[in-house]
């Protein structure tokens, strides 16, 4: 009674629009079905929000994904040099506590200047990001591309497997790797810094000073014959100063790398990995109610997700320099902006 892609295209247009909930999605497609019948016939009309549920737990999340990602490749054409995120986020919303299960936990890709999230893996329950991180990257067309990762991480294969993709990495060393800590501790304190380079931002009540040193010369770092292709070692001073407090806060972070940049690259490549947080993770709790959603049946919360990326991925594209509440507002209202959102 209800074909998939019908049922797909509903969901996509109400996602556009702001609407995360199966119940207004239902109400959204009763009020649009003149609109929504330009492009598919909707013979029976708008199912019920249980309808909803039922596909969205019974799909196949890989081949869900491999769709996500061949509609990413068809949209997209990443730059030379493009700065790909890799970080986790937990759906805290998915957990069941009749069945057992915790949250989903999913590992993404995001292209930080296309503005795209190019994929996603599923951490298996009884594993970690350190086993996600490489199946991803299996997944990935990311050539030239460089990849930046949190200390969870900064791991020989995942360095290598990068290495491998014809890609480059940024990895945070943190003290899960604590004898490559130390060593570059050691040689921060041992060699005369040659390039350095700092940048002030301000904003939202605060002043955050970043600078960046880095060494290319790696003569006394014991050990960098374990990490394939690192040429470079890294450290980031940050102190931020929040204006409603007056207290200042003051951070220093390590990081690897298979490049040869300068400070001011790395800083801004290592500024723009933060993007996955706030142009992807924040943006799917505020705008999509990922945290908030009580979605736990079989895939359904996972198939989500990879819906919602899809929304904000075509909102985050759309021509018109507007906030994205702004865009969803004007999808609602304007059918012919929605369809050039959806670029139907």
């Amino acid at each position: 009674m209800y074909p998939i892609e019908e049922l797909l295209f509903l969901a996509i247009s109400a996602l556009v629009c702001g609407i995360n909930d199966w119940q207004k999605t239902v109400i959204f497609g009763d009020q649009k079905l003149e609109w929504l019948r330009k492009y598919f016939p909707y013979k029976n009309g708008i199912c019920s929000p249980d309808t909803f549920e039922r596909l969205f737990s019974a799909i196949d999340v890989t081949q869900f994904e491999e769709c996500f990602r061949n509609w990413v490749n068809d949209i997209s054409k990443l730059s030379q040099g493009e700065v790909i995120a890799i970080d986790g986020k937990t759906m805290r919303g998915s957990y069941d506590i009749a069945k057992g299960t915790n949250a989903q936990h999913i590992v993404s890709a995001y292209a930080t200047q296309a503005h795209l999230s190019l994929g996603q893996e599923v951490v298996n329950q009884k594993s970690n990001e350190i086993t996600a991180i490489p199946e991803l990257l299996n997944l990935l067309s990311i050539n030239g591309c460089v990849v930046t990762i949190d200390a969870m991480g900064c791991q020989h294969k995942i360095a290598t497997k990068i290495l491998d993709k014809n890609a480059d990495y940024i990895l945070a060393a943190k003290l899960n790797q604590k004898d490559l800590h130390e060593q570059i501790e050691k040689v921060f304190g041992l060699t005369r810094i040659a390039d350095t380079d700092t940048n002030i931002d301000t904003g939202h009540g605060r002043v955050e000073t970043r600078k960046c040193c880095v060494i290319n010369d790696l003569t006394f770092l014991d050990g960098k014959e374990k990490w394939d292709g690192i040429k470079s070692i890294v450290k980031i001073e940050t102190e931020r100063y929040n204006k409603t407090t007056q207290l200042t806060n003051k951070e220093m972070r390590y990081y690897i790398s298979s490049l040869n940049d300068s400070a001011s690259i790395f800083n801004q490549n290592i500024r723009s990995h933060w993007a996955i947080e706030n142009n992807l993770h924040w943006m799917l709790d505020v705008s999509f109610g990922e945290d908030q959603s009580r979605r736990r049946l079989k895939n359904h919360a996972v198939n989500y997700n990879i819906m919602a990326k899809t929304a904000l991925g075509l909102l985050k594209n759309s021509p018109q320099k507007i906030p994205i509440s702004h865009k969803k507002q004007k999808a609602i209202l304007n059918d012919d902006f929605r369809a050039k959102i959806l670029g139907v």
